[in-house]
């Protein structure tokens, strides 16, 4: 063989070579390219995070989560024909949990919040998220909301509650009416509501929709105060890059508020029907 014919031999192996380890990092590419909704289809499984503890959105009845969200979620599942492993996290894991990928979504209300709309990718809402505050019934020492002032305030710990609680109390003291007396944090909102029942704090902070089931479903005990925010929405969240994802979602609720099937849902565990915008909603910067 010729000298010319070794190096073209040689050549050609190289070329070779090069041409294989190409094309299998083109093809790991092609596999870290896909996007989560394309994983839950290939694989046939989905794991969701979901705090059942938000009652009447998501809780545990006869040792299986049930509710609202629930129900809006058995809908989508079905429409995806994949199994469905929904784990139940305390609310201060499941945004972290979302971002470092331990669930594929958050299947539970996330409160529409500035500093979180440039981190999570929002659905659509699946109801109101208006901040408001319950009392115990009868206590006429708070007839408006500025009489929050000196009140022992609870709340749950890393919520919109949360952050709208210390939102409006810097306001009260802006005005000239001083702080609250303290702002308690609880890990779950049940927890709040028996504090408040038994006179350790004088209002819970949370969103309309979950106070009115909670004053519904115990009269002479509770009954509602005053609005918080200006009116705002709940929703599910996803990764910033599983904007498919989120899209498909929000497309399964705006057709479930199409079809009648969520005012059938409101109807069950809320007792009243809350709207649904598809724009609007979010602020200026949201992904």
């Amino acid at each position: 063989m010729s000298e010319i014919s070794k190096r073209w031999g040689v050549f050609s192996s190289k070329t070779i070579l090069i041409a294989a380890v190409l094309a299998f990092f083109t093809s790991v590419g092609t596999v870290s390219a896909e996007t989560t909704l394309e994983k839950i289809k290939r694989t046939g499984k989905t794991t969701v995070g979901t705090e059942a503890a938000f009652p009447p959105f998501e809780f545990i009845k006869d040792g299986k989560i049930v509710g609202y969200g629930k129900d809006i979620l058995d809908y989508i599942i079905a429409d995806l024909g994949v199994e469905l492993n929904q784990l139940d996290l305390p609310w201060q894991g499941i945004l972290p949990g979302v971002l470092a990928g331990k669930f594929d979504f958050v299947a539970t209300s996330v409160s529409i919040r500035p500093e979180r709309v440039v981190k999570y990718a929002y659905t659509v809402p699946i109801a109101e998220g208006t901040v408001w505050t319950m009392k115990r019934a009868g206590d006429d020492s708070i007839n408006s909301i500025d009489d929050l002032a000196g009140k022992v305030v609870g709340t749950q710990l890393a919520s919109g509650g949360e952050a709208n609680s210390k939102e409006f109390e810097a306001k009260l003291k802006e005005r000239g009416l001083g702080g609250y007396k303290a702002l308690k944090l609880y890990t779950a909102y049940p927890e709040s509501y028996l504090a408040l029942a038994n006179g350790e704090i004088d209002v819970v902070v949370q969103t309309l929709p979950n106070l009115a089931v909670v004053v519904k479903e115990h009269p002479g005990v509770f009954e509602l105060g005053h609005a918080m925010s200006g009116k705002s929405y709940m929703c599910w969240v996803t990764r910033p890059a599983d904007t498919d994802l989120r899209d498909y979602l929000s497309s399964k609720i705006i057709e479930m508020r199409d079809n009648g099937e969520l005012h059938k849902l409101m109807d069950k565990w809320f007792g009243f029907r809350m709207d649904i915008p598809d724009s609007g909603f979010l602020p200026a910067g949201a992904l």
